[in-house]
């Protein structure tokens, strides 16, 4: 089966880091926190280190398909972190400052999930700075006075 030079694949198009922070949000509100609390650091590594390594497969790859798919999913996955976080701090401001002692459904984010969806951000933002370098060499080679 081979592949027209036009189609990117789809391994290029799916949103791995967009995947990574949806498995850490499910996981954090689906598991028990003793036990997420235990395993924490393997489940990190797990869904950390896969995304870096295939997000950046993405970095050679500078057709306009792939590089405005990496922008909208770079996009959604900054939206479902700052829902994310405005929830728990929403809870963690009712909790604290209006109605303590009266539970409220919040989303509970601790530390290690915080540094884990923080390192995933980071590793979006270094991929629309590597996307954008890109382009900018594409955009020197096609200029006539260079």
């Amino acid at each position: 089966m081979a592949l027209t030079p036009g189609k990117p694949s789809n391994f290029l198009l799916f949103p791995w880091g967009l995947l990574s922070i949806s498995l850490v949000l499910i996981l954090n509100l689906t598991l028990d926190d003793t036990w997420f609390n235990k395993n924490w650091s393997w489940i990190a590594l797990v869904l950390i280190i896969p995304a870096a390594i295939l997000e950046n497969f993405k970095v050679g790859y500078s057709t306009m398909r792939i590089m405005f798919m990496k922008v909208v999913y770079s996009l959604l996955s900054f939206l479902l972190v700052g829902m994310a976080f405005g929830s728990a701090i929403n809870g963690w401001h009712i909790d604290t400052f209006q109605k303590p002692g009266v539970a409220v459904k919040y989303i509970h984010l601790p530390w290690y999930v915080v540094l884990a969806l923080a390192i995933l951000l980071l590793i979006q933002v270094a991929q629309l700075f590597s996307m954008l370098k890109a382009v900018k060499r594409e955009f020197m080679q096609m200029d006539p006075d260079q």
